[in-house]
């Protein structure tokens, strides 16, 4: 089709937004018919974005004048007949027009919109609209929405719901599935978003953030080390059972998918705690070493703790990302001493040495150099303890660290006792002890993930594994996963899963006391000081 040059710009730059995987395991086709919400949402999401950039003003102009000759699938069709475009036009002026248009539902933001005739002529020559001149600026908005509105329409034909990826046998598996309804249901893409950098990009810096308020325990490890566990306010007083939760490598109680699971798990009546690892989400340091994919032992002291603080209650927990990997690693090394009742891992990388390989890849670096940015800032903070540390260190390398192969190359592997990062990398992969988990684990995996990436899982041990379940989304990207209901500023569409995933386990323990019941010792920790805190700002990209 031919496009004037400033809508080939916006085509080009909506081709990126809307490109999906093409190795979907398992899909499910819809018919090419665009369902309303997601046109509309398309939309809402792509006009909203737009008028509120500083840059918009120019791309706009370039609606004027404008004539857009599309052929004649371009509309989607209903019993044979073609749709009218004005069904895909959503004013964007301040003040809505009367007119008797047909209404539209905003599916997520409940809002209600009409079209108007006077934003686009529809002409009888099938396939042609046609924008109508604009003589001042004050038609410019109306102008624009009718553009781009277009746009959502070609990019709306791209978006197909799709079919989970399930994986796992044995007879508990199958009875915990049969409590899973989140599972019976197609994920649908969220319009616009279906993108893997622009999902993970979108839910770093737009996702909301509830800005919950923590009560700060410190504990001091026996090494000496110091680690910050954070407990929401108000906290339960008698919690149905509690949840530990691993943020991802620099991330903490103040990450908004952590911020979300710790609200909804706190409704439910779970207690939740955060676990902020060495320098994260401002834990103190107190010792010339941080924390890395292969150390558990930190992990380890805070279950023991945690189940010496509630000896009645089972204990579970959840990681994402790095905290996935270290926490799927814990549950090999404990293996039958486990004194989890359950976990659930996601976006994790697993084969450290296959995600290394792709993160050195096109538009990857941007996440690496995000990363290392942030390991950089813990340094900073730190760098005195690490003065006339000599041995094989490099603090240069790791001070300028651009990479975060770079600080593990100055630092990581030294302080865990590796002689390579590669070394490192292959010996910290959480996919070589999935075979020795003996909990019900439940990994979720997007097929999207930029930085977990999908040939990095270990398919066949998760299903040789009966306490393992495996979920893979065909979207995602990398703690995205903008769908469901609160989508695209609410709660990951994992949420409402995990939750289930937990409930089920717990419901298992109530008819079964003897199910995995928690260790009742406090470990080789001390309790350094409390504090409270409140998390009210959100953190950039993978930081």
């Amino acid at each position: 089709m031919a496009l004037t040059p400033s809508l080939l710009r916006c085509h080009s730059f909506l081709g990126r937004f809307a490109s999906t995987s093409s190795h979907i395991r398992k899909s499910r086709q819809l018919d090419n018919q665009i369902s309303l919400w997601q046109l509309d949402s398309a939309v809402f999401a792509l006009t909203s974005s737009l008028m509120v950039s500083a840059q918009a003003s120019p791309l706009l102009g370039a609606f004027q004048h404008t004539r857009v000759p599309l052929g004649s699938s371009a509309l989607p069709s209903r019993g044979g007949r073609r749709l009218s475009s004005r069904r895909a036009i959503v004013e964007a002026q301040s003040k809505l027009k009367k007119s008797s248009g047909r209404k539209f539902l905003f599916l997520g933001h409940m809002k209600e919109f009409r079209s108007s005739p006077g934003f686009i002529q529809v002409k009888r020559r099938p396939g042609v609209v046609t924008a109508p001149s604009a003589s001042n600026w004050d038609a410019l908005p109306a102008v624009a929405a009718a553009g781009l509105s277009v746009l959502a329409i070609l990019v709306g034909a791209q978006l197909r719901e799709k079919a989970l990826e399930v994986l796992g046998g044995g007879a508990f598996n199958a009875f915990i599935l049969s409590k899973l309804t989140e599972l019976e249901k197609p994920y649908k893409p969220y319009p616009l978003l279906t993108n893997r950098h622009v999902e993970t990009i979108f839910a770093a810096f737009f996702r909301s953030l509830p800005s919950l308020t923590y009560r700060r325990e410190c504990l001091r490890m026996a090494d000496g080390g110091t680690v910050a566990l954070d407990w929401p306010q108000p906290e339960i007083q008698d919690p149905k059972a509690v949840l530990i939760l691993l943020p991802g490598l620099t991330g903490g109680s103040d990450d908004t998918y952590v911020q979300h699971l710790t609200r909804r798990a706190s409704k439910q009546g779970w207690q939740v705690v955060v676990f902020n690892s060495r320098g994260c989400a401002d834990s103190p340091v107190t010792t010339p070493q941080f924390y890395s994919a292969s150390f558990t032992e930190d992990l380890r002291q805070v279950v023991k703790h945690t189940a010496f603080l509630f000896p009645s209650k089972r204990v579970y927990a959840a990681g994402w990302s790095l905290g996935a990997n270290i926490l799927v690693r814990y549950l090999g090394q404990e293996a039958e001493r486990c004194p989890l009742s359950g976990a659930v891992s996601l976006c994790n990388p697993f084969d450290l040495v296959v995600a290394d390989e792709d993160f050195h890849i096109g538009f990857n670096n941007v996440y690496d150099k995000s990363l290392a940015n942030g390991l950089r800032k813990i340094f900073a903070k730190h760098a005195h303890l690490f003065e006339d540390i000599g041995g094989d260190y490099n603090i240069h390398l790791v001070a300028n660290a651009t990479t975060v192969r770079d600080f593990d190359d100055g630092l990581t592997k030294v302080s865990f006792g590796y002689k390579t990062v590669d070394e490192y990398y292959f010996a910290s992969s959480s996919s070589r002890s999935i075979k020795d988990v003996k909990v019900p684990l439940l990994c979720i995996q997007a097929l999207t993930d930029p930085i977990a990436p999908e040939r990095g899982i270990p398919r066949a041990d998760i299903e040789a594994n009966p306490n393992c379940l495996l979920v893979v989304t065909p979207y995602g990207g990398h703690l995205g996963w903008i769908s469901g209901d609160e989508a695209p500023f609410g709660c990951p569409w994992t949420d409402p899963l995990i939750m289930q995933y937990l409930d089920a386990l717990e419901e298992v323990g109530l008819d079964h006391p003897d199910f995995r019941k928690a260790q009742e010792q406090d470990g080789d920790v001390e309790l350094a000081g409390f504090s409270s805190r409140r998390a009210t700002e959100k953190p950039g990209l993978m930081e």
